[in-house]
């Protein structure tokens, strides 16, 4: 029988999300989702608004084969034939519910650096700057094990985050992204982090449930050489199929200089994939109501009601610092005071504290607010 509730996340997507129009072409990517109800919602809501749906289904253990035996010029021909569909798009939708989040763990650094730069970079930048995109996960057990609850308590969990009002959420995004706008000078102060740097004349932009589901952050990009200090974040995160706990950066001159974790070693690897790994493409302060604790998720632990993460690698070319990368990976810290406070200061001026906003056209974005 299908979940009503399904059904309005689909609409909200395609209605919402991407806006799409009569006559526009969207790509549906399924990565790892069984159900095969949410894809026919997705396909009913496209041929509703007079859409083109193309849909592919892929699975994360495949493409993990297809990572290990692929060659350069395997990858290119891919990138060839994918970047050409991407180019036929004017919306794209990705849905990912893998089982494993640890799927490409044992998938060789070279390996990975030659799928990255070869393949899914050229599709991504596509994607990213040229289509309406909107990415989420999809619950199943593997997630809800992450979040240490049951299947069905993460299954409402996880409605009651990606189907709340984005569109007032967008509204109380505003005074943020103005504030922002005029900021030169952004402090960040938590247990292990002094962090300073500027964001003078880079675009801020709101994340209000237009490009990721669930949604609620707003971010911009340091001037490339302005970042120097200390930030040690608080949460666990993974990239490429490995976890890393207790990271710590220490930056020069907008430079990754030192970098440590209970991985180091492998870490340091993922910063010297290419030149840009070492510098920041974003900075972003979430604020979603109904997300409170780390899952080793990204696309929820970023948006952490109280959280900053501070990203090495790419840029988004729409709040562009310049710096490009194959490596795009968001680490979060979170502020509240469970864990361990902190302060962001903007020119000097407090403007959030443990978590909570404390000027008043601020307000509007601490969590009684929005839910």
């Amino acid at each position: 029988m299908r979940d009503p509730r399904m059904v309005t996340f689909a609409r909200n997507i395609i209605r919402y999300s991407v806006e799409l129009q009569p006559g526009e072409n969207i790509l549906i990517e399924l990565i790892g989702v069984k159900d095969p109800e949410l894809a026919k919602c997705f396909i009913e809501e496209v041929y509703a608004v007079g859409g083109n749906p193309i849909v592919e289904l892929r699975d994360p253990a495949i493409n993990r084969s297809m990572m290990l035996g692929a060659t350069r010029e395997t990858l290119e021909k891919k990138a060839e034939i994918e970047l050409s569909r991407m180019k036929e798009m004017q919306a794209y939708v990705a849905v990912r519910a893998g089982d494993n989040v640890t799927e490409t763990a044992d998938v060789p650094e070279d390996r990975l650096k030659l799928y990255m730069s070869v393949y899914s970079r050229p599709v991504t930048n596509q994607r990213v700057n040229h289509t309406k995109w909107c990415v989420m996960r999809y619950p199943n057990g593997s997630m809800a094990q992450l979040a240490n609850t049951s299947t069905d308590a993460f299954e409402d969990f996880y409605f009651q985050v990606c189907n709340l009002d984005y569109s007032k959420m967008e509204t109380a995004m505003e005074p943020l992204v103005q504030l922002m706008n005029r900021t030169d000078k952004v402090r960040l102060v938590s247990p292990g982090t002094d962090l300073s740097f500027s964001i003078k004349d880079i675009p801020a932009i709101k994340c209000c449930g237009k490009r990721n589901i669930p949604d609620g952050e707003v971010y911009t990009a340091p001037v490339l050489n302005t970042v120097n200090g200390i930030i040690s974040y608080n949460t666990p995160t993974v990239y490429s199929g490995t976890s890393f706990e207790n990271v710590v950066l220490k930056f020069e001159n907008g430079k990754i200089v030192e970098a440590t974790s209970n991985n180091s070693a492998r870490m340091n690897e993922i910063l010297d994939t290419d030149e840009g790994a070492r510098y920041i493409g974003e900075f972003a302060i979430g604020v979603n109501p109904y997300i409170l604790h780390p899952m080793k998720d990204t696309l929820f632990d970023e948006k952490i009601d109280g959280s900053i993460h501070f990203t090495p690698g790419q840029a988004y070319e729409i709040a562009d610092n310049g710096n490009r990368s194959s490596v795009h990976w968001d680490i979060v810290l979170i502020q509240r005071p469970e864990y361990g406070g902190g302060e962001i200061w903007f020119d000097d001026v407090l403007i959030r504290k443990d978590g909570r906003f404390v000027i008043p056209e601020l307000e509007c974005l601490n969590p009684e607010n929005l839910k």
